[in-house]
């Protein structure tokens, strides 16, 4: 049976994750490896595996990159401690943190000299987060995950509120979030929309824009990747059976073998020749299977290098 399949655009890297990549690949170049990659660059074992075959060493600890060494923080942003850790280590520190990341940082830096504390929107644990949080002393942040915790979090009486959000949220959670934030404290301050990056929100557009022509959604990225989980569970909230996989030999051909037309998108950290193998794969399940492209916003967002690398 021929399929229709029906790539989501725009899909995959978004600038951030394409300036990362370029970070460490130039890195690499200009001082021989090995160069230390703190954490993984962006959620994909793929592109941390190239990287890592072009000499990079991705570490979880400061302590196991020598003194002296070069060491890149990952897109995801860190905490301040960890930059002072660097520093007391005398390592040579390259921040590959997306500048949209960067823009919440800055922004919770400023609500905090203004006397407002600051009610973050994430998910627990996400580096994002642990790195946005990480920008002001313990207990200057509360986390809220759920508009369920919006409401029933404790806040103390008599301050000042401002709101951020993780950039790789749900649109829809996180203005219910936001609704519930400001039910409860009409004056706090924040961004109506929350601080989700353009990549977040056009992807997710993408799928939402599709889903009236496809019978099922193949998502391509890591589980590890918050932006990507949240295109599966957005498929499934419009009521496509949807499934997340990180390389093409995973899917399993029940789940479109009655399917008219099949949806791919990919999250922002899968590159584009993982969505071409499931093509790929799909047309060899399926011969004269034919490719269609959903064209939505058009990107055409670059973020320059640091100095150093420039």
């Amino acid at each position: 049976m021929t399929k229709r399949i029906l790539l989501a655009a725009p899909r995959g890297f978004c600038a951030g994750v394409e300036r990362a990549i370029e970070i460490v690949e130039r890195a690499i170049e200009k001082f021989g490896p090995p160069v230390y990659v703190r954490h993984e660059i962006v959620h994909n074992r793929h592109v941390v595996q190239g990287l890592r075959d072009q000499g990079a060493v991705f570490i979880d600890e400061l302590e196991e990159a020598p003194s002296g060494s070069n060491v890149i923080f990952s897109a995801h942003g860190v905490p301040e401690s960890v930059f002072s850790a660097a520093a007391e280590r005398g390592l040579n520190v390259i921040d590959a943190a997306c500048p949209l990341v960067k823009k919440v940082h800055f922004a919770v830096k400023r609500h905090a000299t203004q006397q407002r504390l600051v009610v973050l929107i994430g998910h627990k644990g996400h580096p994002e987060v642990v790195g946005t949080m990480g920008q002001l002393p313990e207990g200057s942040v509360i986390l809220v995950g759920t508009p369920e915790e919006a409401r029933t979090v404790s806040l103390p009486e008599g301050r000042q509120f401002a709101y951020t959000t993780q950039t790789t949220l749900s649109v829809d959670e996180t203005r219910e979030i936001i609704e519930a934030l400001r039910e409860r404290i009409p004056e706090i301050s924040g961004p109506a929309k929350g601080d989700l990056c353009y990549a977040t929100t056009n992807r997710q557009s993408a799928v939402r824009g599709m889903a009236p022509e496809v019978d099922v959604l193949l998502v391509i990225g890591s589980r590890s990747s918050s932006n990507t989980s949240r295109l599966r569970e957005l498929g499934e909230k419009l009521g496509i059976a949807s499934y997340l996989l990180d390389q093409a030999d995973e899917a399993d051909p029940a789940w479109f073998a009655e399917a008219t037309t099949i949806g791919i998108t990919s999250g922002a950290s899968a590159p584009e020749s993982l969505v071409q193998g499931l093509v790929e794969r799909i047309q060899q399940l399926h011969p004269g299977s034919v490719v269609d492209t959903w064209a939505g916003i058009a990107e055409n967002v670059h973020f320059p290098l640091p100095r150093e690398l420039a």
